[in-house]
């Protein structure tokens, strides 16, 4: 069963983060640039929330909001769910299915080491369901003796 911290081995370790008095607007421009869906919000080194696309389009344009006056600490999800490098690849995508949500930072001993999507999740339990297979084609064709 894989965990948080085979993905973490393999993907870059950018963590895009904003502070919570930045406004939206740059906020979503830092997103754009850098083609993501959320920002980590972190005050005085601390995880305080985070900042999404779907943040944005539920509490700024349906509330009548702008981005340029309302700043990221107004909108982001103050209560953030997390993971540690041990957790399973399934413990992670229940949580996030279940809770809907997209992102998940990776604490270890209360420091943020990382994030990951729910795509990479997905992508990290695919990837184990086609080894499994693999390997039980192989016994089965008698690849591993008799």
């Amino acid at each position: 069963m894989g965990t948080i911290n085979e993905i973490l081995r393999t993907k870059p370790r950018d963590i895009w983060s904003i502070s919570s008095t930045v406004s939206v607007f740059e906020g979503l421009e830092l997103m754009s640039a850098k083609n993501i869906g959320a920002l980590l919000v972190i005050d005085e080194g601390k995880l305080v929330g985070i900042f999404s696309e779907r943040d944005y389009a539920r509490k700024v344009i349906l509330k009548g909001k702008t981005s340029k006056e309302t700043t990221v600490g107004e909108l982001m999800t103050k209560s953030v769910l997390y993971a540690t490098p041990e957790n399973t690849l399934e413990e992670c995508m229940a949580l996030m299915t279940s809770k809907h949500i997209r992102h998940l930072p990776i604490l270890e001993n209360d420091t943020l080491i990382g994030i990951v999507t729910l795509a990479d999740v997905a992508k990290g339990i695919i990837s184990e369901q086609e080894f499994t297979i693999r390997e039980l084609e192989n016994y089965y064709s008698g690849g591993f003796g008799a």
